[in-house]
């Protein structure tokens, strides 16, 4: 199925850059262990090599303390085997390398954890130096083309940046975090700003385009399995929609079906039954007219998600300005819808609903 799906992306449906990471598939186990996915993609490649020519690939080093000048070489060679290349057109750090930074993809905290940097520093935590400089490395010898990082905060790009063109090295061409209508972060904070054309003119990667599909509307009637209870459950985690029905993923994404979130899903699954739209046309459009989106990441299971996937990013078919508007209305009601939480208990110590500090 994977190799069918990725024959209509990529030599049907116009698909240009394939994302990826060492650590996929999330979760992993046994049967499905990590590495698995980049194997996939390089057994598709190898099937026809003039395939490679067709698709970027983007995939990372698993980030934190991992992440350092030995590991981001290490990594890379076992991540080109897999491949079955010779190089990777963008290589990032899954997550940042400095482990005090705010969470930037799990659970809801957004605090800086000052308490947590000197464990991070008696760590060995890779210096921004020390990255740009591997990289840049890394792209004169032929192994990358480009880099960046994911789950990166704007001080931590806006940093990066500027210790590649103060050595003189190649800077990262783009970043990659969770953007949605119901995760607009990285437009409001500075993310946005710094990666503009008119400043640093660096591509931004959105994923999490449908809220772990929740903009699809899939779970609109029916709650997520991991929000219901007894025989109700059990019954849905047999045969699940996707990740939130799924006992690996669906707690850890919780911050999609806060209450905040919900309500705004709602008011956005009415503005598409008004504009005579899907949810996930919706979403997907709305995605792609974001002035800072570059590539927005959609993953799919099946080749009927793929083709409406596809459909919704034709170029001649465009939000109107009007709807735009609407959409920043529901926007305007909670601005960071899945950073709320009416759960949180006064006996939590601090901890989110998925053990992640808070606030």
């Amino acid at each position: 199925m994977c190799h069918r799906i990725m024959d209509r992306a990529i030599l049907e449906g116009g698909v240009n850059l394939v994302d990826t990471a060492e650590q996929y598939p999330i979760p992993s186990d046994a049967l499905n262990p990590e590495g698995r996915t980049e194997e996939i993609l390089g057994r598709w490649m190898a099937q026809d090599r003039t395939r490679r020519e067709k698709v970027a690939v983007a995939t990372k080093i698993t980030g934190g303390l991992n992440v350092n000048s030995k590991n981001l070489r290490q990594d890379l060679e076992g991540s080109l085997r897999r491949l079955q290349t010779d190089y990777v057109d963008v290589y990032l750090t899954h997550w940042s390398f400095r482990i005090s930074q705010p969470q930037q993809n799990w659970g809801q905290s957004l605090q800086y954890r000052q308490d947590a940097e000197p464990f991070a520093r008696q760590a060995g935590q890779a210096t921004f130096e020390e990255v740009v400089r591997t990289m840049d490395q890394l792209k004169k010898e032929g192994k990358i083309r480009g880099w960046g990082c994911c789950n990166e905060s704007p001080y931590g790009a806006t940093r990066l940046v500027a210790t590649a063109k103060a050595l003189g090295a190649t800077p990262p061409c783009v970043f990659q975090n969770d953007f949605s209508m119901l995760n607009r972060r990285c437009e409001e904070n500075g993310l946005f700003e710094m990666a503009s054309p008119y400043n640093e003119n660096v591509g931004f990667m959105a994923y999490n385009a449908l809220a772990g599909g929740m903009l699809t509307g899939k779970y609109l009637n029916e709650p997520a399995a991991m929000d219901q209870q007894g025989t109700s459950a059990f019954k849905r985690l047999a045969t699940p929609r996707g990740r939130m029905d799924d006992l690996g993923w669906g707690p850890t994404l919780y911050r999609y079906r806060s209450d905040a979130a919900l309500d705004a899903i709602k008011r956005y699954a009415a503005l598409a039954k008004e504009a005579g739209l899907t949810q996930t046309e919706l979403a997907l459009r709305w995605s792609r007219q974001r002035a800072g989106v570059t590539t927005t990441l959609v993953g799919v299971s099946s080749l009927a998600q793929l083709d409406e996937d596809l459909a919704a990013f034709r170029v001649d078919k465009v939000l109107p300005e009007r709807l735009m508007w609407e959409i920043d209305r529901v926007h305007m009601r909670n601005r960071l819808p899945i950073f709320s939480s009416e759960k949180v208990q006064a006996d939590w110590d601090g901890a989110g609903a998925i053990g992640e500090p808070i606030p």
